[in-house]
């Protein structure tokens, strides 16, 4: 586990710093004095069992709501993200889950959907030449920009939500379990995805419940428990040190299932005579 003072990226870098951050439903306490810095060209993975947390992290700093206490600094401002507007005219882009696309529409018509260069008079062939610059960007792997969202693949479909977040020029992207329900294919394609994000030099918050794809593209990983912190790692950290963060116990079942695991992996790995 590291320190939360001990980063890889340089001060000058910091583009998100929270402190304290504090969030009540009624009696029910969702997070209790959070704190969380993340850097430009970083990946941090915010991990952590059902109801740790995360959720309700992310829909603050999407704006949906509004914490109870605590401060957040961005690129150096304290600000704050009292509606989803706010954010992103900020430079915070959320990509959620269900990924909010609109499926008898194009892959144009939903990357600027919302956002038309001219509402009024629609500039088909710009917004298309954008569409194209930004996926070719992301290396997608698109058939066409006219392709209806209905007919491409789950993986697709993602790279379609990704590349419309970015239309704003954000500094940091929050994604919601991107590799959720994928196949082995489509989620390398996704992971591939998220790392050409960051090789832009955008800060990026994922959640995820696939250890495997945190390891794959994180730079820290941040477990919550219980709406608290509990602990920063580092990608090459044991799964027993991980699922006992995760889950408040050092040795049960899918904690030594786990290092089993990776005790397989290291075994396999290791050179034969």
């Amino acid at each position: 586990m590291t320190d939360l003072t001990s980063q890889s990226n340089s001060q000058n870098g910091l583009v998100l710093s929270l402190r304290g951050i504090s969030k009540n439903f009624g009696a029910v306490s969702a997070l209790t004095n959070i704190d969380l810095d993340v850097h430009a060209g970083e990946v941090v993975a915010l991990v952590g069992d059902n109801g740790a947390g995360k959720s309700t992290l992310v829909k603050i700093l999407a704006g949906v709501h509004l914490p109870d206490s605590g401060t957040i600094t961005f690129c150096r401002d304290i600000v704050a993200l009292d509606d989803p507007a706010a954010s992103l005219r900020l430079g915070i882009a959320t990509v959620f889950q269900d990924l909010a696309l609109c499926e008898n529409l194009d892959v144009v018509a939903n990357i600027f959907l919302g956002r038309e260069l001219d509402p009024w008079r629609l500039d088909e062939v710009a917004m298309e030449i954008r569409a194209w610059t930004l996926l070719n960007e992301l290396s997608a792997r698109i058939p066409s920009v006219r392709e209806p969202v209905a007919s491409l693949s789950g993986g697709q479909r993602q790279t379609v939500a990704i590349a419309r977040s970015l239309l704003l020029e954000p500094k940091l992207i929050l994604l919601d379990e991107p590799t959720a329900a994928l196949g082995v294919a489509q989620t390398a394609e996704v992971l591939d995805l998220i790392e050409r994000v960051r090789d832009r030099g955008l800060a990026v918050v994922m959640i995820s419940h696939n250890m495997e794809d945190v390891r794959a593209v994180a730079d820290r990983i941040v477990v919550l428990r219980l709406g608290r912190n509990n602990g920063i790692f580092h990608p090459d950290a044991s799964n027993q040190e991980l699922v006992s963060a995760i889950t408040g116990a050092s040795n049960n079942a899918v904690s030594r299932r786990a290092e089993r695991r990776q005790g397989s992996r290291e075994h396999s790995r290791e050179p034969r005579p």
